[in-house]
């Protein structure tokens, strides 16, 4: 970990040296890993003491960080991540709660808190989180960066530990447009599903209508900002069968696929859990079979009506989360109303597999908010290229 860490972005493990290229397309840049990912001389602790405990000090690096290595990024170390990845607040009930950066009286969002602390506060350039229920776009909002939820499967998830295989994907975080840009082309081959330059821009009003008054107003500015460059949005309506019916379909392949990555372990060892985690693996523990299958089955009706009404050249513009962050000193029962809120947003690319990037360009009370494109399968890096240009303009 870095020897000055104001932000508690990192884990304070002992430094140990990880080699890097000394040239390539990421040559001086520096990134942080959240600490689900194994890094060779590391242990990897998912957020969890016993976890951690349990470990060892690995002896081969995640591929997709070995990638950043060997295209010259230098690591900085691993960052905090909420326990079992399970959370959406940034705060690690064992390890603390890293300071968001662009709000720090705000919460970070987690549960990729640890690596868009790091990167708001300045203590690395870019930083490789994952996103299940929202856990890149959520922290990209709140702490004012960039950040993308790929494609589930573009990059590689192995060597990293699991939360709900058929909805976990690596996104990163940034600053700017540039950096984000350099760090996508290394991570993501080229696109399956290029968008051509004229994109058919979409407002799903829907997804609007979740929105308080003050928050779509706040956002306004920055739709204008993605129309003066893309072009002029059509209103859609994107969800099916209504946001209750998608965030409970959601939430059970989540609950039911989370119990059964760490069921065995929390059922074996009774390790104590934070407030929060605790109750969402309690509840995940009954979620059935039979609601399970359910969630799949929709799921896949739910990527077939997305898919066709985005087509090869359709763009999703929608709010990334509900609102700016909450405040650090909010009670449990208030963020978990919030997380709650913010699955009903954050649910279409998690039911679709498809990638959402979330760009920083509105503010409300100081505090970031961030504005969301959201495009078919394989377009990541279309996305990117537009973010860029938005950037720009």
């Amino acid at each position: 970990m870095p020897l000055h860490d104001p932000a508690h972005a990192f884990v304070p493990y002992p430094d140990v040296p990880v080699p890097h290229a000394g040239h390539g397309p990421l040559c001086g840049l520096s990134f942080g890993v959240k600490d689900l990912f194994d890094v060779a001389g590391y242990p990897t602790g998912g957020g969890n003491p016993l976890m951690l405990a349990m470990s060892g000090v690995k002896i081969r690096t995640a591929p997709t960080v070995q990638r950043l290595l060997d295209a010259g990024a230098r690591f900085v170390g691993k960052t905090v991540t909420d326990e079992l990845a399970f959370s959406m607040n940034g705060n690690n009930a064992h390890f603390g709660a890293p300071i968001n950066g662009a709000a720090p009286d705000s919460i970070s969002g987690g549960s990729s808190s640890g690596s868009a602390s790091a990167v708001s506060s300045r203590l690395c350039d870019f930083a490789l989180g994952t996103d299940t229920g929202g856990s890149v776009r959520a922290p990209a909002s709140h702490c004012g960066l960039y950040g993308i939820r790929p494609t589930h499967g573009r990059i590689s998830l192995e060597g990293a530990l699991d939360l709900s295989p058929s909805l976990d994907t690596c996104g990163f975080f940034a600053r700017d447009a540039a950096t984000f840009e350099r760090v996508a082309e290394v991570l993501m081959a080229p696109d399956a599903t290029p968008l051509p330059e004229a994109v058919r821009l979409l407002r799903p009003e829907d997804v609007w209508a979740l929105l308080d008054a003050e928050v779509n107003e706040t956002l306004s500015t920055a739709v204008q900002r993605v129309e003066s460059v893309l072009g002029p949005a059509r209103p859609v309506h994107a969800a099916l069968d209504g946001f209750d019916a998608m965030y409970w379909h959601f939430r059970h392949v989540q609950g039911h696929e989370a119990w059964g990555t760490h069921g065995a372990f929390i059922t074996r060892f009774a390790p104590p859990l934070g407030p929060g985690v605790a109750e969402r693996f309690a509840w995940s523990s009954q979620v059935s079979d039979a609601q399970a299958s359910a969630g799949q089955a929709f799921r896949e009706r739910f990527r077939r009506h997305l898919g066709e009404l985005l087509g090869t050249d359709g763009v999703l513009v929608m709010p990334t989360m509900p609102d700016i962050a909450p405040l650090r000193s909010d009670s449990e029962a208030s963020l978990e109303d919030y997380r709650n809120r913010s699955i009903r947003l954050l649910c279409l690319a998690g039911l679709s597999g498809f990638p959402q990037l979330s760009m920083p360009l509105a503010q409300r009370h100081g505090a970031p908010l961030g504005l969301s494109l959201l495009g078919p399968a394989g377009s990541d890096r279309s996305l990117v290229r537009l973010a860029r240009r938005i950037a720009a303009a």
